[in-house]
């Protein structure tokens, strides 16, 4: 499905099988996702092509057949196709088109409505180069549309100087739109500059006279336009992405008016699918469609990324030309230009859905792909990926400002950043889910191995998404679910070990295209296999069906007996095409399922090989039981160190254990608070907190107690003694739940940030009205970091303590935009550490802008010489004498180092704590097979002929695997230690005793001494 790039390639591609070995696994996973990009890249060119020469006659139902011939795209035919893209010459009509050197201003091309709609006389269709026209004189005058022409003089001078100006900015996009008048009839008009190569391009959309006091008021104030899409967004409960979905299209329509709009989201393997969607009643369904990865080429997402907002105001509008100069090498870039024209087969893509408008916005995440193995490089910052998009359509015409489309935008981030944490937790929880199931099959396989994690629930098919497994080992077969037959299975594992004997797995989505020669014979059931070994000829198998089952119709149900034309190019045709695909091929294997695979595949060749050889498991067992006495002293001294450094600490520390009374109680907790330790050890918190600030507490304290830990936290502390006379103690307060070894929450841990004096500062700074300075400019080291915006988003104060945090004096900030040059994400600048971190404080000085109150947000940035800087941020709106908002005031209170220092420490203490319990669990599970088989052994000699003496030991060797069981049961860590040399005394004589009766039978246990004793 094109959804209105403008950029489209009809059809798609027969994408190439996903089809891995586990030991090409080092291969990064960006190198991997760009050689596909590649490969994508080329097939776009060639639908492309196939189009342009065959146009009306073009079968879009065959698509699959050119698809699928990608070995021969020639070089010229890929660069052909990219050129056209990014250099296209022509236009949307609904606005005009000047590029101009960026130091002169001199024109260098024009659309050729710009004269007329600029109000100017054409030069008599000529287009000579510069220097010829500086050779005829020309250029000096504003009547005249001409080439080498200073493009300043067809504006009225304010106007002029603002484009100047804002040429002057690194980064241009921050001062869009720009509001101009032409000189000779003052019409006005949305100047939105790009940096091109050639110098700028300057699209000029008319505006209309409702629009012109929006633009004027600058692009901040283009937020409050989607400032209540955004409250609902950030409103939402969390954990449910297609929710999330769904409020951002209602959003977007009611914002933007379209017909309909969608939430357009890419999968893994390229290919796209509407995840949600709101319309006209009487349109078309498209949610739950899926379409084929060349409907939006590479090419265009890549524009994507760059120029975030595409609108096509009408497909049937015949486009405008543009002209440029002849000295140039190559046509003009209009990657960046709002007014860059759709291509034919879009426009005509559009037409046959019955879409004449649309407007795309670009959906942004982290990506965390990179693997980045063996670099040893720590990366700056995360990149970015696209992760989807937000797509409108309307029935006729439709054009929406240029300050809307901003808003729009800044929709898209503030999305983006809520879903890239739905993203992120849906990755945590299903990283969990695996690693508790690897968990109970090791625990199986050490019980039961190895049918055990086949015969039990979980079992093997709950370790990733799959249709069947099958486990080959000791040339027997365990099958589940969907999976060949036995006979088609050890062919399998035949052609595995003759044609891929190299590697340890394979996983592909299509056996066929791997190469299997059996894969007919298996139908749709099976297509995609996982495959891993385990020995020398034994393996694990995961089975996947074809995709198309997969794959669920949102809308009304399609009738096969509709007449669509197959060869147009049409939503429903397409994914009719996409099912002819993968009708062949399962879904893809993820990288974090292969990881999953892998670490199981470890797990399962060490114990299996432990199974057969039995000489070295004293050997392992006492090396365990040797990393478990080192875990346990380095444990013991991290907790020491943290107790050190707690009490030391200046910055105030308090624990609270489970029913609400203090349990921990610092050196500057009771500094500030005047009570010593012994007098508050034992007493509810509560009945220390000031009354105003009892019910926050009180709800941070129920929050912790049940895992949701509230950070940044304001609360009021009593004084008593000589620190009664001050007044209560503000702090600013992180809540860190405190956790057994069993993860259950226990206390409540707070760590604090005396901000007294800064609260008090600023209580006083905010009920000033008159001249403020005397406050804001004094050097005192009370007075916090505090700058400015005026109502356009221009820093208008920069006090001295900000300057020296910053390390930036206030004549090179005031006058800047605030976001995007004095904060932004390029080294000149106070360099945020993200484009998450920008929108962020968009957000914040916005609600201030808008009058509502604002919560403390965690802000960091780098200082003028790389130093970063961690800070709380707040903002206050401004307001004159009659209460109208002139700007905004922020404040930044810093984070001292001894907080820095605390929160760091406590979070190696809680990593440590985890990895010294995980490896008490694995030592446990190791410990298992050998008791199991020493318990095997005495029931051995229970059932032979013993003598009086022999039972009797026997009995003795049943008491200390008693013990033995019992130690392992424990998952206390105290009772652990406390029992730890008995455990190990009991293992030594359990495998002497396995050992001795292996070599001696059952008379030699006679000559046993009757003293030892299993304690």
């Amino acid at each position: 499905m094109n959804l209105g790039t403008g950029l489209s390639v009809v059809g798609f591609s027969n994408k190439m099988s996903t089809t891995t070995t586990t030991s090409s696994r080092s291969v990064s996973r960006s190198s991997k996702h760009s050689a596909r990009l590649i490969a994508q890249t080329s097939v776009d060119a060639k639908l492309q092509a196939v189009f342009e020469e065959s146009v009306h006659s073009f079968d879009y139902s065959k698509s699959i057949d050119i698809a699928g011939e990608t070995s021969s795209v020639p070089s010229d035919t890929v660069n052909a196709y990219l050129q056209g893209l990014q250099r296209g010459t022509l236009i949307q009509p609904f606005g005009c088109m000047l590029a101009v050197e960026e130091e002169s201003f001199a024109v260098v091309g024009y659309s050729e409505n710009a004269p007329e709609m600029l109000d100017v006389v054409s030069g008599a269709h000529a287009v000579p180069s510069i220097g010829e026209q500086q050779e005829e004189g020309g250029g000096s005058g504003g009547g005249l549309m001409i080439i080498g022409m200073d493009a300043r003089t067809l504006f009225r001078p304010a106007s002029a100087a603002a484009l100047q100006k804002a040429a002057t900015f690194a980064d241009v996009h921050l001062v869009n739109p720009i509001f101009v008048l032409c000189n000779s009839s003052g019409k006005p008009f949305y100047a939105i500059l790009n940096r091109i190569d050639a110098g700028l391009v300057i699209d000029f959309e008319p505006v209309t006279p409702p629009d012109v006091p929006v633009s004027a008021a600058g692009a901040l104030q283009s937020y409050k336009l989607a400032a209540k899409a955004i409250s609902r967004l950030q409103s939402l409960p969390g954990g449910d992405i297609r929710l999330l979905c769904d409020t951002v299209v209602q959003e977007v329509r009611e914002l933007t008016g379209y017909d309909r709009a969608m939430a357009y989201r890419f999968h893994e393997d390229e290919h796209g699918e509407v995840v949600a969607e709101v319309r006209r009643p009487d349109l078309e369904p498209y949610l739950g469609l899926h379409y084929p990865a060349t409907d939006i080429p590479q090419a265009s997402r890549f524009l994507f990324t760059k120029n975030r907002v595409r609108m096509i105001c009408d497909c049937c509008a015949p486009p405008v030309k543009v002209i440029q100069d002849k000295r140039l090498r190559r046509p003009l870039s209009l990657c960046g230009s709002t007014l860059r024209a759709p291509h034919g087969c879009h426009a005509q893509y559009m037409l046959n859905m019955g879409s004449v408008a649309s407007l795309v916005m670009s959906v942004t995440i982290n990506d965390n792909g990179d693997d980045s193995e063996g670099s040893g490089q720590q990366q700056p910052k995360k990149g970015r990926k696209l992760w989807g998009l937000v797509v409108c359509h309307h029935t006729s015409p439709r054009v929406i400002p240029f300050p809307l489309r901003y808003a729009c935008e800044f929709l898209m981030q503030v999305f983006g950043i809520q879903l890239n944490k739905e993203v992120e937790l849906a990755a945590q929880l299903r990283e969990k889910h695996i690693l508790r199931v690897q968990t109970v099959l090791c625990d199986m396989l050490l019980r039961d191995a190895p049918v055990g994690i086949v015969s039990e629930t979980p079992n093997i098919m709950d370790l990733v998404k799959c249709d069947g497994a099958a486990l080959l080992y000791g040339k027997r077969l365990w099958l589940l679910g969907t999976t060949p037959s036995e006979a088609q299975i050890l062919d399998i594992a035949d052609w595995l070990l003759e044609h891929h004997r190299d590697s340890t797995g394979l996983s592909t989505d299509s056996l066929a295209e791997a190469g299997y020669p059996g894969a007919a014979s298996l139908g749709d059931a099976v297509c995609g296999i996982a495959a891993v070994r385990i020995t020398s000829k034994d393996f694990l198998f995961w089975f996947r069906s074809h995709t198309a089952k997969e794959i669920k119709w949102g809308g009304a149900k399609h009738d096969p007996n509709d007449k669509d034309d197959g060869r147009r190019m049409h939503p429903r045709s397409s994914f009719k095409a996409f099912l002819e695909v993968v009708k062949r091929r399962s879904l893809p294997w993820e990288d974090v399922e292969m990881d999953a695979i892998h670490s199981l595949q470890l797990i399962l060749r060490d114990s299996f090989q432990d199974i057969d050889d039995s000489d070295n498991k004293t050997m392992i067992h006492s090396r365990l039981n040797d990393l478990r006495l080192q875990g346990i002293d380095e444990l013991s001294a991290v907790t020491n160190e943290i107790v050190r450094l707690i009490e030391t600490a200046t910055v105030p520390i308090l624990a609270i254990d489970s029913n609400g009374l203090v349990n921990g109680w610092n050196t500057k907790a009771a500094e500030l608070t005047g009570l010593l330790a012994d007098e508050v050890i034992g007493r509810p918190l509560i009945d220390l907190v000031q009354h105003d600030s009892v019910e926050t507490v009180k709800k941070m304290l129920y929050l912790a107690l049940q895992g949701e830990e509230e950070q940044n936290v304001e609360i009021k502390l009593k004084t008593f003694g000589l620190q009664e006379e001050k007044g209560p103690v503000v702090l600013i307060v992180n809540a860190c739940s405190s956790r057994d070894l069993e993860e259950n929450v226990v206390g409540v841990c707070f760590v604090a940030q005396d901000v007294t004096w800064q609260r008090r500062v600023m209580d006083k700074f905010t009920r000033l009205q008159g001249d403020y300075r005397a406050i804001v400019q004094n050097p005192n080291p009370l007075i916090p970091p505090i700058f400015g915006t005026d109502e356009y988003g221009y820093c208008s104060e920069w006090n001295p303590a900000t300057e020296k945090l910053t390390g930036w004096k206030r004549e090179e900030v005031i006058g800047k935009m605030l976001v995007g040059e004095v904060f932004g994400i390029h080294r000149m600048s106070c360099q945020l550490k993200g484009q998450d971190g920008l929108t962020k404080l968009r957000i914040v000085l916005n609600s201030a802008m808008a009058g509502k109150d604002t919560e403390k947000i965690p802000f960091s940035f780098f200082d003028r010489h790389g130093r970063n800087i961690e800070t709380l941020f707040s903002a206050n709106k401004r307001t004159d004498a009659e209460g109208i908002i002139t700007g905004v005031f922020c404040f930044l209170h810093v984070t001292s180092t001894e907080l820095q220092q605390a929160l760091q420490v406590q979070r190696m203490a809680e990593q440590a704590a985890m990895d010294r319990l995980k490896e008490l669990a694995y030592i446990r599970q190791e410990i298992r097979n050998p008791l199991y088989g020493t318990i095997f052994t005495r029931k051995l000699m229970e059932s032979s002929d013993l003598t009086e003496e022999q039972r009797q030991i026997v009995q003795t060797s049943a008491l200390c695997q008693r013990q033995l069981v019992k130690v392992l049961d424990d998952a206390d860590l105290e009772s652990i230690e406390d029992g730890y040399v008995h455990g190990t005394y009991n293992i030594a004589f359990v495998m002497w005793f396995s050992s001795y009766y292996h070599a001696h039978g059952p008379l030699g246990l006679s000559y046993y001494p009757h003293y030892i004793k299993c304690e």
